[in-house]
């Protein structure tokens, strides 16, 4: 009778360990897809937006932003030049996230950014020891210039005869 229990209990535990074998690699395939997804979703997100203006801006915001730190007691003390590194830093970093959410004001909010990095360099430590404004001016300028995505040549054509096609028709 142990012999058999023996036997069964093994035999269960290789249903077991296949059973959770499966089990691991469908939950292997299922995040594999979710990536997937992930990445789809992330591809279109930047091709509809200007995302790289907007990463290059808000990371000349907070070159700004992380030169001109200091004790609260001495931003105060100091007035505008102590605070200005805040208001410019900040303003170009929100400058570089709006347009994210809202690619059609890319236009204001890349002016806005390139001039608030032109103004870091008088107010604030040199505009973050030059990188903080170069990096701002080189955002803001990708923000003005980004457009949407055009279709392919070959679509286009396709529309051109289609649309061209059917205006003889009637």
């Amino acid at each position: 009778m142990l012999s058999r229990a023996v036997a069964d209990g093994a035999a269960t535990e290789r249903v077991r360990t296949e059973d959770g074998g499966a089990g691991s690699a469908a939950r292997g395939a299922r995040v594999l897809a979710g990536l997937g997804r992930g990445r789809a979703w992330f591809r279109s997100f930047r091709r509809t937006r200007p995302f790289w203006g907007g990463v290059w801006l808000v990371a000349g915001g907070w070159t700004v932003l992380k030169f001109s730190l200091a004790p609260m007691r001495l931003v105060v003390s100091t007035g505008f030049d102590g605070i200005a590194g805040y208001l410019l830093g900040g303003g170009m970093i929100l400058s570089g996230l709006v347009p994210l959410a809202a690619p059609q004001q890319r236009y204001t909010f890349g002016i806005i950014g390139a001039v608030l990095a032109v103004v870091s360099l008088v107010a604030s430590n040199l505009g973050g020891f030059l990188l903080g404004m170069v990096l701002g001016v080189l955002g803001g300028s990708m923000m003005v210039g980004w457009g949407p995505k055009r279709p392919a040549r070959r679509e286009r054509r396709t529309a051109a005869r289609s649309g061209s096609g059917s205006g003889e028709a009637a």
